[in-house]
């Protein structure tokens, strides 16, 4: 069974950076896609980036620009270096991993990820 420890995250001022990591124990996650989502107070969970199994990479229009999401393959850790927070990126941020192949449409669909993080706390103050 595959966990997702998430750590970071954290309060900043608009215009900050935080990053977050994820370190998917127990496996190498070379084969996984992976993604971030998030959740603000009040409103569905939504995807921020993915990440697929071969390299390729999604931004939503909301982030993209501003955030960055990569795979350190020697530490086997997922970042998402966040820069030019704003308010509206406050929310809980949850890292997901799943081993199946997707196709571009589908990888930053939440129901295409079977394991989840514990989600960390990002808040942005203007």
């Amino acid at each position: 069974q595959l966990q997702l420890v998430e750590s970071g995250g954290g309060s900043v001022q608009t215009g900050g950076s935080l990053n977050l990591s994820c370190a998917p124990y127990g496996y190498p996650f070379t084969y996984y896609y992976m993604g971030w989502f998030r959740q603000a107070p009040g409103k569905e969970r939504e995807a921020v980036a993915s990440i697929a199994a071969d390299g390729p990479i999604i931004y939503a229009d909301s982030v993209r620009g501003r955030f960055t999401i990569s795979k350190d393959i020697a530490k086997n850790t997922l970042n998402l270096q966040m820069n030019s927070l704003e308010p509206d990126d406050t929310a809980m941020y949850y890292c997901a991993a799943d081993k199946r192949k997707k196709v571009e449409a589908y990888r930053m669909k939440e129901t295409e990820y079977k394991y989840w993080g514990q989600g960390n706390q990002v808040n942005v103050s203007s």
